[in-house]
């Protein structure tokens, strides 16, 4: 005996994934104003790690527009037969694309701190600090955009690219006042360096989450749950269990198992606490499938019923 019972409110989804892409855009916006200026600023007062940042930030641009627009369309597209998930799928695929495009801007800001360690440029110490100040700011006012609520994986993404603006322009920051007290032209590339290793900090995250649910990698322990569906009343052993996630906040789970019922009140029974939990262990979608088990024999019947 087999049901599936959603039991994720899709409305509530909906409205949640609402607010995300908002929320993105309203960050996207913001970041490409801040790159904007620290990019002018970089180039007219001759800093490398303000022209880093400002890179930085372009990318984040780039990341949370794309993040968007995968939740804008993931929210307004409702599948139908052939896309039964609809295309919330896209919400993995455009993290991990905003992850592979870190990488060339790490690899260019270390190339202009290598020409800056080469040979020193004088640069503006008061306008710099100002544009570097400025940026923080902006970081900031983002970040408190996105906290709140459980974020989604894109928002995780953003935030975490937040963070490592906020951490660059702190760099900056930090360098400029260097360069002007102790008279350490070094210290610029240097923060242009440490802001690269952020760079690479954040790509490695929103890599390896959205490459986790791309390869269908179980968000839970799954022995966990196994164990933990054993102890109801009525289930003999868990022959099978598969538990992934089609996007950040939606995660499936299918379960078969063997059970001793000797009525179907019983087994329904039985696949209520077995919804009940795995509800519990955070399954939005789950499919649960009951063989009963003949005693006098090795003969096993099983029917199906599905219940939204």
């Amino acid at each position: 005996m087999s049901s599936e019972v959603h039991t994720h409110d899709s409305e509530g989804m909906s409205e949640q994934t609402g607010r995300s892409t908002r929320k993105l855009a309203l960050v996207a916006v913001i970041n490409f104003v801040g790159f904007v200026v620290e990019l002018a600023g970089g180039l007219l007062f001759g800093s490398v790690a303000l022209i880093s940042d400002a890179m930085h930030m372009l990318f984040d641009m780039l990341a949370y527009v794309m993040a968007f627009s995968a939740g804008y369309t993931a929210e307004r597209f409702e599948g139908g037969e052939s896309w039964s998930y609809g295309l919330h799928r896209l919400e993995p695929v455009a993290a991990f694309l905003n992850g592979v495009l870190l990488v060339p801007m790490v690899a260019y800001i270390v190339w202009e701190a290598y020409q800056r360690f080469l040979s020193s440029v004088t640069i503006d110490i008061g306008q710099t600090l100002l544009i570097a100040v400025g940026g923080l700011l902006v970081n900031l006012g983002s970040v408190y955009i996105l906290q709140g609520d459980q974020m989604s994986l894109n928002e995780r993404g953003a935030f975490y690219h937040l963070l490592g603006d906020a951490g660059g322009s702190i760099a900056v920051i930090v360098s400029t006042v260097a360069v002007a007290v102790f008279d350490l032209p070094v210290a610029d590339p240097a923060a242009a360096i440490l802001i690269a290793v952020l760079v690479l900090w954040s790509a490695g995250r929103v890599l390896r989450e959205s490459t986790s649910i791309l390869l269908q990698r179980s968000p839970i322990q799954t022995s966990d749950l196994e164990a933990e569906l054993t102890t109801i009343e009525g289930i003999e052993r868990i022959d099978d269990l598969h538990v992934w996630q089609v996007c950040s906040q939606l995660t499936v789970a299918t379960v078969r198992a063997s059970d001793r019922s000797t009525s179907l009140e019983a087994q329904q029974e039985i696949q209520r606490r077995v919804h009940e939990q795995l509800s519990e262990s955070g399954i939005d979608h789950a499919t649960v499938e009951l063989v009963e088990t003949i005693d006098s024999g090795s003969n096993t019947t099983s029917s199906t019923t599905h219940a939204h």
